[in-house]
């Protein structure tokens, strides 16, 4: 037996990676093309985690972080707000710069395939739900009372 047959052999194709948004460039253009070009960036970032994870564990299951951007990505109200990830936690930020102020629900996807939406700055549970739609839906409907599209700011640091 050689050295390149079998499984032993096997060298993954690891995709490219993405072309991501200049953020700064989007950043000198104003808030809305920050908050646009950071969605971007996410998106593209966490497809490509996910097709090298695929590539280099086949058959083993990832967390449901790409469905999640895509799904929240989709909703306005959360669109108008700077994502950023945490240990694969989506966070939203009403601020542009760091530190972040977060005050909408943060997502979280779960082994299980569940997401957990949790309050803002807390791990207070806010629920468990069995897709990324229905936990972006239920964010939404805890995001607080005139929260409006991200500033171009630093925040007061509080986190999720």
């Amino acid at each position: 037996m050689t050295m390149n047959s079998g499984a032993f052999g096997r060298v993954p194709r690891i995709p490219p990676k993405p072309e991501l948004p200049d953020l700064a460039a989007a950043r000198r253009l104003g808030p809305a093309e920050t908050v646009e070009a950071r969605w971007q960036q996410q998106l593209l970032v966490w497809r490509w985690y996910h097709e090298r994870f695929e590539a280099l564990h086949p058959g083993n299951d990832y967390p449901g972080i790409v469905a999640l951007i895509e799904a929240a990505g989709a909703e306005p109200k959360l669109r108008q707000l700077y994502p950023f990830t945490s240990h694969f936690r989506l966070l939203f930020s009403s601020c542009t710069r760091y530190p972040w102020s977060v005050q909408a629900p943060s997502i979280e996807p779960l082994p299980d395939g569940r997401f957990h939406v949790r309050r803002p700055r807390s791990f207070e549970d806010i629920g468990v739900t069995h897709t990324a739609g229905t936990a972006v839906a239920l964010a939404v409907d805890n995001l607080p009372a005139g929260l409006g599209p991200a500033v171009d700011s630093q925040g007061d640091g509080s986190r999720g």
